[in-house]
């Protein structure tokens, strides 16, 4: 597995010289106040948006599609879907940049509809599910590609408690296995406990990157979201109280 590196991100007003290197083997949550950039940046380093991002030796959108495709898997905020497709159609559109064989799709499918709880909604149309199931079906679809990264908007925002800790459980199951995750979060207390590092961005601008603990201090959350706030409880279990 290669290092994501962004080089100097300067993106139409909204990323303003941001520099970032994630590491494989990790998740990695982006945190900071509504405009501050995170959707932005997530975009550019799936190659979506132009700027100076590269994996490993190779500049990211000098990488055929295909095979950009192949090792990066993008989940946006948005959850529109444009065909009532069931939820195993859905799933399988993940395979689209791979030359497998059908069994290896069918394993491939099969297997990221059963870490998220989909394999009994698998023959549902996408219309007839609720907004988490249609946001775990999406995400079937990124992790049916089986990419080296994964980089989701707002994976959690709507799942409910059970399904936030069995997303979470697989994300960092994909890390443990080598692979790289980058997810967006406004939840503080998720990327406190569950991610590896952090990366805070304010007004386009990178403002703190480390370890969780390290960065989301309270100082820091005053500076940038402009609240008074303390942490409570032990390392990997801590809620935010503010005030």
């Amino acid at each position: 597995m290669s290092t994501l590196l962004a080089r100097n991100l300067i993106v139409d007003g909204r990323l303003e010289g941001v520099s970032l290197a994630l590491a494989p083997g990790t998740v990695t949550a982006i945190v900071g106040p509504n405009g501050a950039g995170k959707s932005t940046l997530l975009a550019a380093l799936a190659g979506l948006v132009p700027g100076a991002v590269s994996l490993g030796s190779d500049a990211l959108r000098a990488l055929p599609p295909r095979r950009r495709a192949q090792r990066i898997g993008y989940l946006p905020q948005s959850g529109e879907v444009a065909w009532n497709l069931s939820v195993r159609t859905l799933a399988a559109l993940g395979r689209l940049p791979h030359d497998a064989g059908a069994a290896d799709d069918a394993r491939a499918i099969d297997a990221a509809l059963r870490q998220l709880d989909l394999a009994a909604l698998a023959e549902r149309p996408v219309a007839q599910l609720s907004g988490g199931e249609r946001a775990r079906a999406l995400l079937a679809r990124v992790l049916a590609g089986e990419p080296d990264w994964v980089l989701a908007d707002e994976p959690l925002a709507a799942l409910d408690l059970s399904h936030q800790q069995v997303l979470l459980a697989q994300l960092r199951a994909l890390a443990g296995a080598g692979r790289g995750v980058v997810l967006v979060l406004h939840d503080l207390a998720l990327a406190m406990n569950h991610a590896d590092r952090v990366a805070v961005l304010d007004r386009g601008r990178l403002v703190a990157e480390g370890a969780p603990a390290a960065v989301l201090t309270p100082a820091l959350i005053a500076q940038v979201w402009g609240v008074a706030a303390r942490w409570l409880g032990e390392p990997g279990a801590r809620a935010l109280a503010l005030g």
